[in-house]
């Protein structure tokens, strides 16, 4: 008697790192289907909807600009303070959302995984690329009010490695999923951590070099600048910030060492994730 053949077989992981891109790929609907979703329904039943996009960096930008430029008197030389404030913030929020989204992987979307079989890694990954709509719109308008000061006679050009732009982003994807893969693990058995991940994210903002540069960080913190130097997140946003503006040089070790953590971070996020997904749902 012949063995029946099957056209697909789940059976438990073996490798130690298993992004398994065939099986990813095989379910690439699926993918873009979440990814129309998490858009969709984002601002779905609000009242301004996709405005929202815009709102938020645009307000948190005039606060950081009269609180941390106007009161606390933080000099940013040639560099209009609100638009460098916007430049640093775009990133920042992109980074916020990709790490907070990939630390309830499993928490968000336990009723779904209980009930039918697809690669796990699509849930989070889903999310991730649909945040890079977001980050487009915010990004558009980075570009809309960089003209306007422009045309408006500031000493402002993008520097010659503005294209690198693409490998910060990277960088920032490999950074908070692999951190956020990492955590999520941890959140399926401690459900307050939840709680601290968002508490947490809101103070690394002020250690991320959003609304200052790590020079003025040096000069105002002295020998608390520690705090800002041991974070992977203020050099990359550093480095972002320098691509963008000529007057600055460009922050090549924050684009090198980012980059390289990223990818440690990455794909030890991704031993932690596959390791869980195998007992989680008894847990959640």
């Amino acid at each position: 008697m012949n063995e029946e053949k099957w056209l697909y077989e789940i059976k438990p992981k073996g490798k130690l790192i298993d992004l398994n891109l065939k099986e990813i790929w095989r379910y690439r609907d699926l993918l873009v289907l979440f990814i129309k979703r998490d858009i969709t329904t984002a601002y779905k039943q609000t009242i301004l909807g996709p405005l929202w996009f815009l709102i938020q960096p645009l307000f948190t930008s005039v606060v950081f600009t009269l609180i941390f430029n106007e009161v606390a008197g933080i000099d940013n030389g040639a560099i209009p303070n609100f638009l460098f404030n916007l430049t640093g913030l775009t990133l920042w929020s992109y980074f916020k959302e990709v790490l907070s989204v990939s630390s309830s992987a499993f928490t968000s979307n336990a009723g779904l995984f209980g009930k039918v079989y697809f690669p796990r890694f699509i849930a989070p990954a889903s999310r991730v690329l649909s945040g890079l709509f977001k980050f487009g719109i915010q990004l558009i308008i980075l570009v809309i009010f960089y003209a306007y000061y422009y045309y408006k006679g500031m000493d402002i050009l993008p520097s010659v490695g503005l294209p690198l732009v693409l490998v910060i982003l990277l960088n920032i994807i490999l950074l908070g999923m692999g951190s956020g893969l990492i955590l999520s693990a941890l959140t399926t058995k401690y459900r307050d951590l939840n709680v601290l991940i968002g508490f947490g994210l809101n103070l690394l903002l002020y250690l991320s070099a959003v609304m200052y540069s790590l020079e003025a960080a040096r000069d105002k913190l002295k020998e608390y600048y520690w705090a800002v130097e041991w974070n992977p997140i203020a050099h990359v946003i550093e480095s972002y910030r320098s691509l963008w503006f000529n007057s600055l040089e460009i922050h090549w070790t924050g684009i090198y060492t980012g980059l390289a953590l990223g990818i440690i971070i990455f794909f030890l996020g991704l031993i932690v994730f596959n390791k869980t997904e195998k007992t989680f749902i008894d847990t959640v």
